[in-house]
């Protein structure tokens, strides 16, 4: 018999978690039978500084198949989420929110497409019962994700997944910081189904996935799986040195030619201006792949674990 391991990374989540397990209980847990499966939900608190973590030890209670991981401080959703594939035991692995914002029978259509012999299955979103602004941003992330990075992200992007064994023992040797654990899902270059879903409001609690954390994500993604920022530099400096021969023969041309007098105060201003933030935008860029590789280098773990209750 096959096992699947749910893994839950959990922060701030103390009024979802009890209608959480009691969703998953009817419609999926119940269910495992059916596909001979059997199962384990990894539980992995995030750093949560609410009562989340003792709520957990409660559920834990009524279900010998939890195990529950509480993590020193909050790394962040995807180290949560790599220090439960870590710990999980199961054949495969799916990745099911805390916030009840995707519908617990998704996690049965994904094992129905991985059956027919895919390594990955991603949900992607058909809709969201959520405000334009972050359809339009989730839709823009996506969008570039696309053009500059991976051209088999899927159109909205994704969060929840299922992959088998293969594929998290090759996320769990990687081990990388300042990454997309989904984005690495997809390099990996795995036999990849989809299923299609809405993901609905948020019924109870705050989400914690600000707008900094946001902008994190992305910056994140384009540099571990693109090299468009340092071309960019590089067209940007061979455009601009370009342009500067060009205006310097032009006006060297005009000058002998008496046409020019004196070279006006503002032009050469703003041109001093525009090189200037080039060279600040480009020291930028490769300030954040510094930084990265420096933070590699220290090898310190991507995640801390506290406590690891069985």
């Amino acid at each position: 018999m096959k096992k699947v391991s749910i893994i839950v990374p959990v922060y701030f989540n103390e009024e979802n978690l009890l209608s959480l397990y009691a969703d998953l209980k009817e419609k999926v847990l119940n269910k495992l039978p059916s596909y001979n499966l059997a199962y384990e939900i990894v539980f992995v608190d995030d750093g949560s500084k609410d009562n989340s973590y003792n709520i957990l030890k409660d559920i834990a209670k009524l279900d010998e198949n939890i195990v529950l991981l509480k993590l020193s401080r909050n790394f962040g959703e995807h180290a949560a989420l790599l220090a439960g594939l870590t710990k999980c035991t199961g054949d495969f692995a799916v990745r099911k929110a805390a916030d009840l914002q995707e519908p617990s029978e998704l996690i049965l259509k994904m094992i129905d497409k991985y059956n027919e012999g895919n390594n990955v299955v991603i949900a992607t979103r058909a809709d969201r019962e959520e405000p334009f602004i972050q359809k339009a941003l989730s839709g823009l992330y996506a969008s570039i994700m696309q053009k500059m990075a991976l051209h088999n992200m899927p159109k909205g992007g994704f969060d929840s997944f299922l992959i088998d064994r293969q594929v998290i023992d090759v996320l769990v040797k990687m081990q990388e910081k300042n990454t997309s654990l989904m984005s690495q899902i997809l390099w990996s270059g795995f036999k990849t189904g989809s299923v299609s879903y809405t993901r609905l409001k948020r019924q109870a609690g705050k989400s914690r996935w600000t707008l900094s954390k946001k902008i994190k994500l992305a910056i994140d993604s384009i540099l571990s799986f693109s090299y468009f920022p340092v071309r960019f530099i590089s067209v940007i400096g061979i455009l601009s040195s370009l342009g500067a021969l060009i205006t310097s023969i032009v006006i060297i041309c005009l000058k002998l030619a008496d046409v020019i007098d004196v070279e006006g105060y503002t032009s050469i201003i703003l041109l001093i201006l525009f090189c200037f933030g080039v060279v600040m935008f480009s020291l930028g860029v490769l300030g954040e792949y510094i930084w990265r590789a420096f933070d590699a280098s220290r090898k310190r773990p991507p995640f801390i674990v506290e406590e690891d209750h069985k």
